[in-house]
């Protein structure tokens, strides 16, 4: 997280993050980001391993209705 706090939901399991903090998303792992507050969310996003295209990503059921 580069500025603000961000709400990271990774296999069920909720975290918040804030200025230079991170998490590591294993490949599988279920994950949704969110800003919970009014404040912009900057973040940097690095992969690491294989290259993940967007056909590799798989989308689940959503509030978001996005399926």
């Amino acid at each position: 997280v580069v500025k603000g706090v961000a709400e990271v939901t990774l296999d069920g399991k909720v975290m918040t993050l804030r200025e230079n903090e991170s998490t590591y998303i294993p490949i599988g792992g279920v994950h949704r980001l969110a800003n919970p507050g009014s404040e912009l969310l900057e973040v940097v996003e690095v992969q690491t391993g294989d290259y993940v295209e967007e056909d590799d990503i798989v989308r689940y059921e959503d509030i978001y209705a996005r399926v």
